[in-house]
């Protein structure tokens, strides 16, 4: 599963319009807004492709000026991190886990 927050720009008084229109697209979460035209929304998907097909249809919803990607989470990319750090864990030699905090 993967999670991205996204920030979509529109103009101001485009700001409703384009809220109701995401909501009703099942393409994302929204979150927040400000009265510029910001608003924030997060994406879900199983994998990036997925996520990156519904960015691209936000871009796509009229009066949408863009949508950058501000954040991403995969956990896939978590598991195997997680999985590298113990298998580097017992890498580390005995005479430096015995060193003193203060070394």
């Amino acid at each position: 599963m993967n999670i991205s927050g996204i920030v979509i720009k529109t103009a101001p008084e485009n700001r409703e319009r384009v809220i109701e229109a995401l909501k009703g697209s099942g393409l994302c979460e929204v979150h927040l807004s400000d009265e510029q035209g910001t608003i924030i929304v997060t994406v879900e998907g199983e994998d990036t492709s997925e996520e990156v097909r519904k960015v691209r249809e936000i871009m796509n919803i009229p009066q949408v000026l863009c949508a950058d990607l501000a954040y991403s989470y995969s956990e896939d990319e978590t598991e195997d991190s997680l999985s590298r750090l113990e298998r580097i864990r017992d890498a580390v030699p005995d005479a430096l886990k015995s060193l003193p905090a203060d070394a």
